[in-house]
């Protein structure tokens, strides 16, 4: 097959892409990945529990916009799944988000109704404020309540996942940190909220079924494709086609001008003799004495309405990014600030001089996108392509 197109990852970015323009433009395309299963970190499997467990930590499809649930509905079934989180606070067990209902969990009927009361005079009902501006509030009643929850639910967890402190991290991971003045004890409001029936690792085998499509995994990028005087070359030989890059744009580039940070992740898996082992999907545990950050039972969220004797349940660990390490070389979160995207930017401009050359995804584009945005960026690209063609 000669390829008009090279994509760079078989995540949701590159399988977007790679479906889209095989399928709609009818063109040749080369599919590529350095691992050995399509889906990226979207990957599931059947455990030997026969539980649908994800490998690469828990992964909810939630979103507002229309276009992608319609566009990821003709790639299988989904069932309606409503993501709940609980937290362990000074041995308590509470929604997460903090809300309303935690509030009434944590303090004293008198206190708790006094402080939901200012709460409701002064947000409104149904209303989200990220911790780290209630934490300005002149209030003094909502002042303590900000730093009880300052100091039990997100100092710690944020140290743990990202390595940092508070004021070090971009302020839009922050604010998905809120404190919600509602009883809704969902983790996430948004319109559509779904779970593949048969998983994600199904949903992408459909996707990239096209006689217009090859995958090609255990292939590294940099083993196959290579820049010279702003031409790709491919297996040796010049490439005029289009590449779309989907990972890690620092490593394309071998690291020309230094490594873009990231946070990873460890994760330990465990079986449990018993049918349920939480009462929710996911328990955070945002202590300075545990090491992880939350427990996930996938049960909960993948086998709907099974009836299995066991369950499995998996602790997520956060630590540094190494590439050169055996454990801890996957880069999951970019860590944004402006020194960081300085270096970003420089690789932005390198891959700028190379014509028909496309960077889409969290890792080429360097931001912590959720599921539904990788999705709508790839299919805002696969629009650019079209009208360029």
């Amino acid at each position: 097959m000669n390829f008009d197109y090279i994509v760079v990852g078989a995540g949701f970015a590159g399988a977007t892409i790679a479906e889209r323009v095989a399928n709609k433009l009818n063109k040749k395309v080369l599919v590529i990945d350095k691992r050995d299963n399509i889906g990226g970190n979207m990957y599931d499997y059947i455990d030997e529990n026969g539980i649908l467990v994800h490998k690469y930590g828990p992964h909810l499809f939630h979103t507002n916009l229309e276009n992608v649930y319609n566009y990821l509905k003709e790639f299988g079934d989904w069932f309606f799944y409503e993501h709940r989180v609980l937290g362990k606070v000074n041995g308590k067990i509470v929604p997460i988000p903090f809300n309303i209902t935690s509030i009434e969990k944590s303090f004293d009927k008198e206190k708790a109704d006094k402080l939901i009361g200012i709460l409701k005079k002064e947000f409104g009902t149904e209303k989200k404020i990220p911790i780290l501006e209630l934490r300005k509030y002149p209030d003094k009643d909502i002042n303590e309540l900000a730093e009880y929850i300052y100091e039990n639910v997100f100092l710690y967890y944020t140290m743990k996942q990202w390595g940092q402190t508070p004021d070090e991290i971009d302020p839009n991971v922050t604010n998905r940190v809120p404190v919600f003045v509602s009883k809704d004890d969902r983790y996430f409001q948004d319109k559509y909220q779904f779970m593949p029936k048969s998983g994600y690792t199904k949903i992408f085998e459909k996707m990239l079924d096209s006689e217009n499509i090859e995958v090609r995994l255990g292939v590294d990028a940099k083993e196959v494709l290579n820049v010279k005087d702003n031409i790709i070359y491919f297996e040796g030989q010049e490439f005029k086609g289009t590449v779309i890059y989907t990972g890690a744009i620092d490593e394309f580039f071998d690291y020309e001008y230094g490594s873009l940070p990231y946070r990873s992740l460890e994760f330990e898996f465990e079986t449990i003799n018993k049918e349920y082992f939480q009462p929710v999907g996911t328990v955070n545990y945002p202590t300075k004495e545990d090491k992880f950050t939350r427990i996930t039972e996938f049960k909960h969220m993948t086998m709907e309405k099974a009836k299995i004797p066991k369950t499995t349940i998996m602790r997520e660990y956060p630590c540094a990014y190494d590439r050169k390490s055996d454990k801890a070389n996957i880069p999951y979160y970019p860590i944004v600030n402006d020194e960081n995207m300085k270096l970003y930017n420089k690789y932005v401009e390198k891959a700028s001089k190379i014509p028909n050359f496309y960077l889409i995804g969290r890792l080429a584009q360097y931001k912590y996108f959720n599921m539904d945005l990788v999705i709508n960026e790839a299919l805002k690209l696969f629009e650019k392509i079209e009208k360029e063609v």
